[in-house]
């Protein structure tokens, strides 16, 4: 068995397929959206035994001055980790994966992982996945919710909010949202063309958009990946001031209902952490935590912590809530690109 990094794609993209730990963001063609969005070094490993793909481990080189230097597997979103037939591939993929983060010089190397298949490195069980059955027909699904939920969304109906499912044509209407809301959080957002390049490079049908309007004022929106059984929604944004007419719980029921439509079996509300604000409001929708392990290698064996919990980004989260959205908008995108 060797580990090569110019596995040919379309080999690549069937072993993606059919390994049950594989997302969509495992693609080659997620390759491509990180280096036309960001313009970083991509390491793409694959361990092959006799031609046939055994295992991949998708890389990505973060470096800057702010920052540091490390390695990702995969950073801006929830995992993207090492795919393999058996601990004995993992093994050699990870082995591969270290040497790759020595000669880049790299501080640390993570990666998020699915499950707990490297033990020996250093783990942090910090992040959940928050996922829910979908049942088989849009009533059962509605008739399964506690009361609580089903008056959000029928308040949201009563103030004459609607929802809408689109495509690439909707994308000024959720980054408008996404820009707004990341700053009043405090975070630097992705450039537009981060998303502009995922419809580019997989289309309507793996990426959609769900919207939630009031009048003609787009006032909550959020991002829909399909892969397989399951969608997923990573990125999704609904403006503040509107907050009291529940527009998010609309928007994540309508993207439920299409989902169902569509025969997915699964509905992803992203990563949170546990016991935040975010995790009890997927929870009570009925979503169940899938535990992430986000491990790491480093030459001294620490795990590093970028997050904007560390008290050390409190100041500058602070300052980036004063700032006026248009300026976020320039000042956030070559930020943020360093940040996994």
């Amino acid at each position: 068995m060797e580990v090569i990094d110019n596995c040919e794609p379309n080999a690549w993209d069937a072993y993606a397929r059919q390994h049950p730990e594989a997302f969509l963001f495992h693609t080659s063609a997620w390759r491509t959206v990180v280096g036309r969005s960001f313009g970083h070094r991509t390491i793409y490993l694959a361990a092959m035994e006799g031609g046939t793909v055994r295992g991949i481990l998708p890389l990505v080189q973060l470096k800057s001055l702010l920052f540091g230097n490390f390695v990702s597997s995969l950073p801006f979103v929830t995992s993207g980790g090492v795919c393999a037939d058996n601990e004995t591939v993992a093994q050699a993929l990870l082995q591969r994966a270290v040497a790759t983060a020595e000669s880049l010089g790299a501080g640390h190397l993570e990666l998020r992982q699915e499950s707990n298949v490297l033990p020996q490195l250093v783990t942090r069980e910090h992040k959940v996945s928050m996922r829910l059955p979908l049942a088989a027909t849009a009533d059962d699904m509605f008739a399964s919710f506690r009361s609580e939920i089903r008056n959000r969304v029928h308040k949201a109906e009563n103030a004459g909010l609607v929802a809408d499912i689109c495509g690439a044509e909707g994308l000024d209407d959720f980054y408008c949202c996404f820009t707004t809301n990341m700053r009043d959080l405090g975070t630097p957002a992705y450039g537009r063309n981060f998303f502009a390049n995922m419809f580019d490079e997989f289309g309507d049908q793996d990426i959609r958009i769900v919207r939630v309007r009031r009048g003609e004022t787009v006032i909550g929106a959020g991002i829909m990946v399909f892969w397989r059984h399951r969608v997923e929604l990573p990125w999704v944004s609904s403006r503040r001031r509107y907050f009291e007419l529940s527009p998010n719980n609309l928007l994540y029921w309508h993207a439920m209902k299409h989902a169902i439509e569509r025969g997915m079996k699964s509905f992803d509300f992203g990563r949170s952490t546990l016991e935040a604000g975010t995790y009890q409001f997927k929870k009570r929708w009925g979503a169940e935590p899938h535990q992430l392990f986000w491990q790491y290698w480093a030459p001294a064996g620490d795990a590093p912590d970028l997050s904007p919990a560390n008290p050390k980004f409190q100041l500058a989260i602070r300052i980036w809530q004063k700032l006026p959205v248009p300026l976020t908008k320039l000042i956030g995108p070559p930020i943020v690109k360093y940040l996994p």
